[in-house]
């Protein structure tokens, strides 16, 4: 039984890995260049998907506008959320850094609760439904999207890192961020970027994951984000490709936890799966191991 469900589960592990694989993307973007844990990056991931619920309800937008839309939106608001909460804190200690973030989280949360009330919302269907049989695998032009857009995004993200001027700042503050202000470049603006470009990816996850399972609520980012946090220590923490690959295992892990009838313990699947690689592999998949000088 479970070999016949494997390709199916295996291809909605892939769907729901991406999702999990924009959203490591920030984590690991703002990890890499400020050394921050950003918990509240899953709560972007919600506020996209309620911008991208109005844009499309209230505003009658088509799905492409909703998307653009709710990414700009967003991008702004983490810039917003890096000005006002992260950058005074930039030379604090990483714990104060940290429980800010985790305060940022909770203020979004329960924000949106007090807006918006805390019910689950049906988000609307902005394309219709078209089923794909290929063999024993049966896929959605909704999955299809979700996939293709997700893959878009990443390839763009990439090209962006390395191929652009702020790219190169973006790699040269990671490395030195006193070398690269001694160099000319503009670190606050840089590190600005960086929150706007990872803020963008989690809303357009957002959009993704509503118009996926068809439903939200204020309190949909908080397992996300962390999961998405593990892919991106999975695939090693501060490595681009390494937040991808780790959020594509992920999804795969937790489709497959559901089909060996095991979906009331597919979150523990995942967090042992951070256990083990903490163990055995503390700088992730992709990472290497650094030798600090003292």
């Amino acid at each position: 039984m479970f070999l016949e469900q494997l390709p199916q589960q295996l291809v909605n592990g892939i769907i729901l890995g991406s999702i999990y694989a924009l959203l490591a993307l920030g984590y690991t973007m703002v990890y890499g260049i400020i050394k921050l844990i950003n918990f509240a990056h899953g709560d972007i991931y919600m506020l996209g998907a309620f911008i991208g619920y109005y844009a499309i309800s209230a505003l009658h937008m088509n799905l492409w506008m909703a998307l653009i839309v709710t990414m700009i939106t967003t991008a702004i608001f983490g810039m917003l959320i890096e000005f006002l909460a992260y950058r005074p804190l930039r030379h604090s200690t990483r714990i104060s850094a940290l429980i800010t973030a985790i305060g940022v989280s909770f203020l979004l949360e329960y924000g949106m609760v007090f807006l918006v009330g805390a019910n689950t919302r049906s988000f609307p269907q902005a394309i219709k439904i078209v089923n794909y049989h290929i063999g024993s695998i049966t896929v959605t032009n909704i999955q299809l999207l979700i996939l293709i857009v997700a893959l878009v995004l990443m390839v763009a993200l990439q090209i962006i890192v390395r191929k652009t001027k702020m790219g190169k700042a973006m790699r040269a503050v990671s490395v030195d961020s006193d070398a690269a202000e001694l160099m000319g470049i503009n670190v606050n603006s840089t590190i600005s970027f960086t929150f706007a470009l990872g803020s963008a990816l989690a809303g357009a996850a957002g959009v993704l994951i509503g118009l996926y399972y068809n439903s939200i609520e204020p309190l949909m980012g908080m397992t996300p984000g962390i999961k998405a946090f593990v892919a991106a220590v999975l695939g090693g923490i501060g490595i681009i490709p390494g937040a991808a690959l780790g959020g594509f295992v992920i999804g795969i892990l937790e489709t497959l936890s559901i089909s060996l009838n095991l979906s009331s313990y597919r979150d523990i699947v995942v967090y042992g799966v951070l256990i083990i690689i903490l163990l055995a592999r503390p700088a992730g998949i992709l990472g290497k191991n650094v030798k600090e000088k003292v």
